[in-house]
């Protein structure tokens, strides 16, 4: 059990709170009631036992009911019976199936005396003097519409309820649309609707209704019997339009068509429910509680009428339960007659209880059920669209830009629209602006018509009351249908205009680049002549350096050549003539030392003897005429013979950075190369050898 705060109880309350723990053990009591079961005697003159696992159970809720175990139990399993006119007693032992129905109506009875008693104690500690009520909110939680394959007496209660709180729904609505278009001044009239009074009527129409058969039977002391109450509903209201019947149903059964659909309600068992029979014999066992509380749900009144069944004249007629249900009824409609509802309607999205999931069979039956359906019918019959002006304005001033450049006059309008129109009693400042937006419908309902349809077009059903615009859903639609254009005109302007922006900034950003890349490419470019200018200064200042070096060093060693070879004995030269074409050859490579000089030091050129005959004739002068040249062969001297003193190292020529590509590395020497420009390396070999 748990505690009105939701926390668990695992002990009672403490004695200083009757009015609390007395419900919890009452509750306890009916609960371990229901577990008490009944064994079958086998004989109808013997009552049924309780079974061993139910003794338990039936002295707890003895023990908290504060009930005598021997006559609850006997309460139980024998029936008393009163028959005759000096009211003579018999007592009838109990079936199984009369002693669980017995049981289960105890259980009943005590409930439903116990809610009734908590209702009212919670009222009279939240509510002040119903003599001091001026305003009160109240909530309503009514069943939903029911159709089920099996169908009895809840579900016709239920169904019926919702039938009167639909009809309720359905006028308080419609009087709330028609005094709302009375104070904004509007003069029209609902069109004709569906009404459910006809099934209203079926079902407690006076004199004859399904409710007042069902009662009737009830109130004939005879067996019931269900294809007998068929019979009976379908010939007495056979004229009325919401009964039916299924002919090819086997168990019997009516049809009732109510305003959310058919329902198919079965007889078997309907009389026995109405009456809902409470043996007076459960109701003085109750009496003799010890319980406070019980005590209070029953009191002791020697005067009060049981449900017996006098006979004669005296007998009283049983309150079934369709007229305590009718009663009950009649009191709610009452006080929502008098009081301003508000409804909000429950759509269950599924059954199964998962999120995001709409079965849309589902939801649509709980619809038509809820009686959403007919609302609408009923809401589009008249204007279903009501704006305030303000907001009116708001969100259709835009369409101020689709009116026609010359101005209307207020004739323009229909005489519908200025009979609203100088209803209405405005602010000035919104006056022009609805009015702008008025004379621009024309051209949007002009707009609206499709090339084939019809030249005329139909007005806009537009009503302008004090305070709200009345409108239409054509209407709406067609007003969202042109501000929608006026928008997809702003957009593209706003599109336009940035598109150029775009542009105008792309080409900017372009000139801006071309000029950098140019500025760029002037500046590499100058500094790329800068550096090509410097470094072919500094190759031609090196160059004019090597030659003058290089003519110097020559003119010297050839002079001390000259004067070393004229001073030397003849006898150590070995002489001997040369061809005449080398004779030749040899006097064009004297004249033109320098040249041979650059030759002999070229890493390509002249090859074989040709280079040895320059090497040769450069190194040895004449010094005699052209016709005779004496050669000195080197075949004995052993080293290298050169134009000028032998150096002691390499000597190279160095620049801060060359201009030569490969001027920085040292070549490898071969056996016909010669390496240096200052330095000239000879072959240890007889330079005489051919």
């Amino acid at each position: 059990m748990r505690g009105s705060s939701g926390t668990s109880r695992k002990e009672p309350p403490s004695p200083g709170c009757p009015t609390q723990r007395g419900p919890w053990k009452v509750l306890a009591g009916l609960l371990h009631l229901g577990n008490i079961r009944f064994a079958d005697s086998g004989d109808e003159a013997q009552p049924c036992q309780l079974m061993d696992n139910a003794k338990c159970s039936f002295r707890t809720s003895a023990s908290l009911l504060w009930l005598p175990e021997d006559p609850l139990l006997e309460t139980l399993q024998i029936r008393t019976i009163r028959a005759g006119r000096q009211q003579q007693v018999f007592r009838k032992p109990c079936s199984q199936a009369e002693c669980n129905m017995r049981r289960d109506c105890l259980a009943k009875l005590v409930y439903a005396r116990l809610f009734d008693w908590l209702v009212s104690v919670i009222n009279s500690s939240i509510c002040a003097d119903p003599n001091a009520w001026t305003t009160f909110i109240g909530l309503l939680d009514v069943y939903g519409f029911e159709s089920f394959p099996d169908n009895s007496l809840e579900q016709l209660c239920i169904n019926y309820a919702n039938e009167k709180l639909q009809q309720h729904f359905v006028a308080h609505y419609l009087r709330a649309q028609q005094e709302e278009y009375a104070v904004e001044g509007l003069e029209w009239s609902f069109v004709s609707y569906q009404d459910n009074q006809t099934c209203l009527d079926l079902i407690e129409g006076s004199p004859i209704s399904i409710c007042s058969l069902i009662n009737e039977e009830c109130r004939l002391n005879r067996p019931s019997s269900a294809a007998q109450l068929q019979t009976r509903i379908e010939s007495a209201l056979a004229g009325s339009p919401c009964l039916g019947h299924n002919k090819l149903s086997q168990e019997p059964s009516f049809i009732v068509v109510h305003y959310a659909g058919p329902v198919r309600y079965h007889t078997t068992g309907l009389v026995e429910k109405n009456k809902d029979p409470v043996p007076p014999e459960l109701t003085r066992l109750l009496q003799q509680s010890q319980d406070p509380l019980l005590k209070v749900l029953f009191p002791a009144d020697p005067e009060e009428t049981s449900q017996e069944e006098p006979s004669g004249q005296s007998r009283v007629p049983v309150l079934t339960v369709v007229s305590k249900f009718k009663a009950s009824l009649e009191q709610l409609l009452q006080v929502l007659h008098g009081t301003t509802p508000h409804y909000i309607r429950c759509i269950k999205p599924n059954s199964q209880g998962q999120a995001q999931t709409f079965l849309q069979e589902e939801v649509l039956s709980q619809l038509e059920a809820c009686g959403l359906v007919e609302t609408i019918h009923i809401s589009a019959a008249g204007f279903p669209i009501r704006v305030s002006h303000q907001n009116f304005v708001e969100r259709y001033e835009l369409l101020r830009r689709l009116r026609p450049r010359i101005a209307q006059t207020p004739h323009s309008l229909s005489d519908e629209g200025r009979s609203a129109w100088s209803a209405h009693d405005e602010a000035p400042t919104l006056q022009p602006l609805l009015q702008d937006i008025f004379h621009s419908l024309p051209a949007l309902t002009l707009a609206a018509t499709t090339p084939g349809g019809p030249a005329e077009a139909t007005p806009a059903s537009v009503h302008c009351g004090r305070t709200k615009v009345f409108m239409t859903d054509s209407t709406l639609e067609l007003l969202e249908h042109g501000r929608a254009q006026v928008l997809d005109q702003c957009a593209r302007c706003i599109q336009g205009g940035w598109r150029q922006h775009q542009q105008r900034k792309q080409e900017r950003q372009r000139q801006a680049a071309v000029l950098i890349q140019a500025a760029i490419r002037s500046w590499l470019t100058r500094k790329r002549i800068q550096r090509l200018h410097t470094a072919a200064t500094v190759i031609k200042h090196a160059w004019h350096k090597w030659r003058t070096r290089m003519a110097f060093l020559a003119s010297n060693e050839l002079d001390g050549a000259e004067e070393k070879h004229l001073l030397q004995a003849p006898r150590s030269l070995r002489v001997f003539p040369l061809p005449q074409a080398q004779t030749q050859l040899r006097g064009a490579i004297i004249r033109l030392w320098p040249l041979g000089l650059v030759l002999a030091n070229a890493p390509v050129g002249v090859r074989g003897f040709q280079r040895k005959l320059v090497v040769w004739a450069c190194l040895q002068l004449p010094s005699s005429g052209p016709s005779s040249y004496p050669v000195q062969t080197a075949q004995e001297q052993a080293g290298v013979t050169s134009i000028r003193a032998l150096p002691q190292g390499s000597i190279k020529f160095h620049c801060r950075k060359s201009p030569l590509r490969y001027a920085d590395i040292c070549p490898e020497p071969s056996s016909y190369s010669v390496t240096g420009f200052n330095q000239i390396l000879l072959e240890r070999h007889r330079l005489g050898h051919v």
